[in-house]
């Protein structure tokens, strides 16, 4: 399979590349012979945004065990509609995937509903049951496939524990991506604790619970000398400690999610479910702060935290709404709004969802040099579209953007050189 993809811009320069067997054979400034067009097929990119296709470190599949509210097959067609070549699955299923037959099952399902990609790599369970009593076999997990350890959905409490499931996943070669929160100081919480859950008279999460299991990671991390990732941030006081820790030298690196950087906690004004998420959505200065964070490389990836849930489960009160958001679809044309407004860069957009996930968890990535998986998308900034169940590939659609129209849309997909859509 041979051809050159021609009037793509990269950039913001106009490019040529050429592509063979799965691989980037090179890419030219447009107009530059680049190959032999009369061997090959030639495709006019027609100027849309040209950018190496994503990773998603952290998406929920529901698969198996809540596959009415995704699988692995709607999850990776939403994952390619995306934009994402590579997506990381967290193991809060049922069962868990706290043992070798759950990543198998995972793993030989997504091979068979998407041959040609997206790939989905599953991560371990770090405790049986996500119980946090005692480990789970980490070496099995590992061998059958798994490429992380984390508890996420349910944050280590012992700290002893979550030592010896730091060194005993970087002994065999993986990171552990770990959820932060102090259960104690807020047991019950509904969104985050200011004056917006005054005012609503709820139970808020303060910033100070996530800050601390944070702070309690970077300390082991440094005293280990063991990386561990943090994830989804939340709040400008774990950025800081993070921050801090980075200063020391540290292994830790971190992510936030798109809708941290988008959103704020009055979306739950009029007590509204779907924006009800954990962590929660903090003030508008957090979100001011993750985005001075992500841009100055104290935060290093955005992912989506993709978690899909049924209508019926988030039309109910408050107290009862599940916490998750979809954003696999969502989180690009989102993102490529803090381009347009100076906030970041098209660079930033390919080092925060492209190049620097796969570096941290040693992914395949595509940058465009020879040999590279062809693992790229056209991105088209001009498009507008609305969210809604008949616009999109995930069974669910949980999400304050629901019924709103979003700018810009993935419009080709090609992974290993293979043309998704």
């Amino acid at each position: 399979m041979k051809f050159c993809l021609t009037n793509a811009l990269y950039l913001g320069s106009c490019v040529d590349v050429l592509v063979e067997n799965g691989r980037i054979v090179t890419m030219v400034p447009h107009g530059k012979e680049v190959c032999d067009c009369t061997t090959c097929e030639t495709i006019d990119a027609q100027k849309l945004v040209l950018l190496p296709a994503l990773t998603d470190c952290h998406v929920h599949f529901r698969d198996p065990g809540f596959e009415y509210k995704e699988d692995i097959a709607s999850g990776l067609e939403a994952a390619a509609r995306g934009g994402f070549a590579s997506v990381i699955c967290m193991p809060n299923t049922k069962p868990v995937n706290d043992t070798a037959a759950v990543t198998r099952y995972m793993l030989e399902k997504a091979a068979k509903t998407h041959p040609h990609g997206p790939r989905l790599f599953p991560a371990a369970a770090a405790t049986p049951g996500l119980a946090c009593e005692g480990l789970s076999p980490l070496a099995e997990l590992k061998e059958a496939g798994c490429v992380c350890v984390t508890n996420d959905g349910r944050p280590m409490t012992s700290s002893e524990l979550m030592r010896r499931a730091m060194e005993y996943a970087w002994d065999l070669g993986m990171k552990f991506t770990d959820h932060c929160e102090e259960r104690d100081l807020a047991p019950g919480y509904l969104m985050n604790e200011g004056e917006v859950s005054a005012k609503l008279g709820v139970m808020g999460q303060p910033v100070v619970g996530e800050a601390m299991q944070v702070a309690r990671d970077v300390m082991l991390s440094e005293y280990l000398d063991i990386p561990v990732h943090i994830a989804h941030v939340s709040c400008a006081m774990a950025a800081d400690v993070i921050r801090w820790g980075k200063e020391r030298g540290a292994k830790v690196t971190a992510e936030t999610c798109t809708h941290y950087l988008m959103l704020d906690e009055t979306e739950l004004l009029g007590y509204n479910t779907l924006a009800k998420v954990n962590p929660p959505l903090r003030t508008a200065q957090d979100r001011e702060a993750l985005r001075r964070a992500v841009k100055e490389g104290v935060i290093d990836i955005v992912v989506t935290d993709h978690a899909p849930h049924a209508e019926y489960e988030k039309n109910t009160t408050l107290d009862l709404a599940p916490n998750g958001f979809i954003g696999l679809e969502l989180s690009l044309p989102l993102m490529w709004s803090l381009v347009r407004e100076n906030v970041l860069s098209e660079a930033d957009i390919v080092r925060l969802m492209a190049t620097r996930p796969n570096e941290i968890f040693n992914l395949p990535c595509n940058r465009f040099n020879p040999g590279d998986p062809a693992d790229f998308i056209l991105f088209d900034p001009e498009e507008e579209w609305q969210v809604c169940s008949a616009n999109l590939a995930s069974k669910s659609c949980n999400t304050p953007y629901l019924g709103k129209t979003l700018k810009g849309r993935v419009r080709h997909h090609w992974h290993e050189g293979w043309q998704l859509f």
